[in-house]
């Protein structure tokens, strides 16, 4: 591995152990990634994992485990859980390898500039607030320190703009060489199906199942990423008519978990209609999967007009109509209710419960683009009822 991404031009810090590996990380300088071999002396690479993590100033760093076996799919959650974001197989590819390498150095990079920003805001506004308390700043001074920040803001976002566009990109083009890979694998398991033998048959459906999750992964951050990239033009729009289209594009799945959908009647709203349709097919598809056993579950939609509001850190005018979708499922605790809309945050990792956890993350994307909001209450084994809040006025 090292022969092969010496050429990119990284700076490499080897340790034969986890325990070496523990010392290196809390003495050397920030990691952009760790490569780390599953079975190594005395800790294996979980039980690693699991010590970075529980540190403050490493639990950023994200994992690679590399690996010359297949694990079930518990061993693989258990890395996950450990702080893993993906595996590489013995023997490796080096293609791969640099591949995958090459990507989160760049949002190392990114994530850097990100930083940088935010502490440069951060010390702008921190001398603001003390050359106002005592009164030393002149109108014309104020009004250029105020320029200085809305410039700043705009870097700001113009930055995570430019992430959204390398995330798009770097999904876009992870799906050739996956799709060329399920087609070997298709004419491997095709052609020599004969001359496998069961484990080898096993090891094939493996791969074409990883290859299938991975594809879903590209799709939803591919799906994330376009809703900075493209803009939309706000329609008035009838609710209920989009939530009908919903209902029948998931009738099988609807049908197959013996749900009972309830609609209550929804005011008509100014908004993307093209967004709005995957934000209640996420919510609902997100109840179905984490419905109870032997329980059939119901999602009720409602809704009502509210006043602005008011608890939240922000200054709303005009009205807001409060959208609510309520399930009968496994909940979760309240606690982590913030937690739930985090890009890959899963709080069921059980293999019942597939996903890449981006859904609840595309959901808040675009409550947010409509000047929205949405929150989340949770008990588990009763259910839980997200809280669609959307201004009744037209955006401006």
């Amino acid at each position: 591995m090292e022969s092969v991404l010496w050429q990119d031009g990284y700076q490499l810090v080897k340790a034969s152990s986890g325990k070496e590996a523990l010392k290196i990380l809390l003495k050397e300088m920030d990691f952009t990634l760790i490569l780390m071999d599953v079975e190594m002396p005395e800790l294996n690479g979980f039980e690693t994992a699991a010590m970075i993590y529980h540190r403050e100033k490493l639990k950023h760093i994200p994992i690679i485990f590399i690996t010359a076996h297949s694990y079930g799919d518990d061993n693989m959650f258990k890395g996950y859980k450990a702080g893993a974001v993906d595996y590489i197989y013995k023997p490796v590819q080096p293609q791969l390898l640099r591949a995958k390498v090459a990507i989160f150095a760049e949002l190392f990079r990114k994530n850097h500039q990100l930083m940088q920003q935010e502490e440069k805001l951060i010390g702008i506004n921190k001398s603001l607030e003390i050359e106002i308390k005592d009164r030393i700043l002149s109108e014309e001074k104020v009004n250029i320190l105020n320029k200085q920040l809305l410039e700043n803001i705009q870097q700001l976002e113009s930055i995570n703009k430019e992430l959204d566009r390398f995330a798009y990109m770097a999904s876009h083009d992870l799906q050739e060489p996956l799709r060329k890979i399920r087609i070997f694998s298709e004419r491997i398991s095709f052609k020599y199906a004969d001359d496998l033998d069961p484990e080898g048959k096993v090891y094939i459906d493996k791969m074409q199942l990883a290859c299938e999750r991975m594809q879903q992964l590209i799709n939803d951050i591919l799906a994330f990423s376009k809703l900075s990239i493209e803009k939309e033009v706000m329609i008035n729009s009838d609710i209920n008519l989009i939530i009908e289209e919903v209902l029948a594009d998931m009738e099988l799945e609807i049908q197959e978990k013996n749900a009972k959908i309830v609609v209550t009647k929804i005011p008509k709203l100014n908004v993307h209609p093209r967004l709005i349709k995957p934000l209640f097919q996420n919510l609902i598809s997100n109840s179905l999967k984490y419905a109870r056993k032997e329980i059939a579950p119901i999602v009720k939609i409602s809704a009502k007009l509210d006043e602005p509001l008011k608890t939240l850190h922000v200054n709303p005018v005009g009205k807001y109509c409060r959208i609510n979708v309520e399930d009968n499922g496994v909940g979760f605790e309240q606690e982590y209710a913030d937690q739930v809309f985090t890009m890959f945050k899963r709080l069921h990792m059980g293999a019942e419960y597939k996903g890449t956890g981006i859904g609840l993350a595309i959901c808040k994307k675009i409550v947010e683009q409509h000047k929205g909001f949405i929150s989340v209450k949770s008990v588990v084994n009763k259910g839980s009822t997200f809280i669609i809040s959307l201004p009744v006025e037209e955006l401006v």
